[in-house]
């Protein structure tokens, strides 16, 4: 797929930490206090500008209905978006400078992990996500993101309103999200799904933040991006951290160098670490080679799957309320796609909420269009379509594409 802007493409440094240095306190919405001191967020702006950055992201983190709600502000959503791109769009639009719409993590959890369902989380995502589209970004991007659900979410309502969007995720010290998201899993589904670009974001420094990358670049059919931590803080609850500029730039440049296309800093990294990086590139060039998708690759949450054009189907699981050991007996066969039977939406339910056990990839047989919208829709991951459901071709293609299912 072609990426909307030019590559290599240098994001802004830190919000928060900046913030935080400049005086934010704690325990307030922190989008109501920039809109209190809008010359905070214009300053550190402006020298991100300055260092040479090509996108700053609005501070737009956690405008969304549910985090607004903590400070009875939940009804402001369209009119905080709205403000608080403008303060954005006022520095960057005369320095030709692109506006990313930040968003963060909605902050419920879906079932079977909460109460809240797919419906209610997409709607979170696609109101604020309408009202940065009304607000003029040039793209959205989701940062922090823990959840592969929150992710799709998000991707579906930046599609719905026809703005790119980029993911990154924040991972672990063992490489997964705290909700076990694996980066592998999470790049296959979202760039099937039309993510425009996908990576990882505060988490670590730049060494573990390559490491995990680079093991997603063979995968890659869309731009990986790295916004890492600038090091560790050098204290606790810190706003500085220990890695300089200097050191900062040369494992950026070093990111760049190895096919990651797009570079930013999170925590800890200020507008002199971006000047650096800026600094250090200016004069260099890079290649990012484009790669086709994997025709095979499915997923869950917590694991990928590369199949190949070798399936063998297992015999026809029904879904029942053994589904669970149903899946993991199957692995004891000579096969490697689980065919699970999907004939209401109960039994969708049911495969949704258990798919999480399986260590095969699932292919679904389905016979009624709005049962396979829906186990489309809430699965979280890449499933297979089986082609013997009972409609024509263009439809199951039809179905399929926006959630980047594959049709076998």
């Amino acid at each position: 797929m072609s990426f909307p802007f030019p590559l290599p493409l240098i994001l802004d440094g830190a919000t928060g930490t900046n913030l935080i240095a400049a005086g934010l306190p704690s325990g307030v919405c922190v989008e109501q206090w920039i809109l209190d001191h809008p010359q905070v967020i214009t300053e550190l702006q402006q020298q991100f500008i300055a260092a040479g950055v090509q996108a700053i992201y609005a501070p737009t983190f956690g405008a969304n209905r549910h985090k607004l709600a903590g400070y009875g502000l939940q009804d402001q959503v369209e009119e905080m978006n709205l403000r608080l791109v403008e303060l954005s769009k006022a520095v960057a639009t005369p320095a030709g400078v692109l506006v990313g719409g930040d968003v963060s993590p909605a902050g419920i959890l879906i079932e079977p992990y909460g109460e809240a369902t797919f419906e209610e989380l997409y709607d979170i995502y696609e109101e604020q996500i309408r009202a940065l589209k009304k607000a003029g970004v040039d793209f959205i991007s989701m940062e922090t993101q823990m959840s592969l659900a929150d992710m799709r979410a998000g991707v579906l309502a930046a599609k719905s309103v026809g703005l790119p969007v980029f993911v990154t995720m924040t991972v672990e010290e063992n490489g997964r999200s705290v909700m076990g998201a694996k980066p592998l899993s999470v790049l296959l589904t979202l760039q099937a799904m039309g993510a425009d670009a996908v990576g990882l974001n505060c988490s670590t420094g730049p060494d573990l933040m390559e490491q995990l990358l680079k093991e997603l670049l063979p995968h890659a059919c869309v731009p990986l991006i790295a916004k890492p931590n600038a090091g560790k803080p050098k204290e606790e609850n810190s706003a500085r951290y220990d890695l300089t500029p200097e050191q900062f730039s040369k494992d950026m440049e070093r990111m760049l160098s190895s096919g990651i296309a797009i570079v930013g800093g999170c925590c800890g990294t200020t507008p002199e670490h971006m000047k650096a990086l800026c600094d250090r590139i200016k004069e260099k060039s890079f290649v990012f080679p484009s790669r086709e998708p994997d025709a095979f690759a499915a997923a869950i949450e917590s694991e990928a799957f590369f199949i190949g054009d070798d399936i063998v189907l297992s015999p026809p699981i029904e879904c029942s309320y053994d589904l669970s050991d149903d899946l993991i007996d199957i692995e004891d066969e000579q096969v490697n796609v689980a065919l699970v039977e999907v004939n209401t939406l109960e039994d969708a339910k049911i495969l949704v909420e258990n798919a999480g056990m399986t260590r095969l990839p699932i292919d679904i047989l389905v016979n009624d269009l709005s049962v396979l919208e829906y186990t489309l829709r809430n699965f979280q991951g890449r499933l297979l379509v089986d082609s013997k459901c009972g409609f024509e071709k263009d439809q199951l293609y039809e179905a399929a594409k926006p959630y980047g299912a594959i049709v076998y």
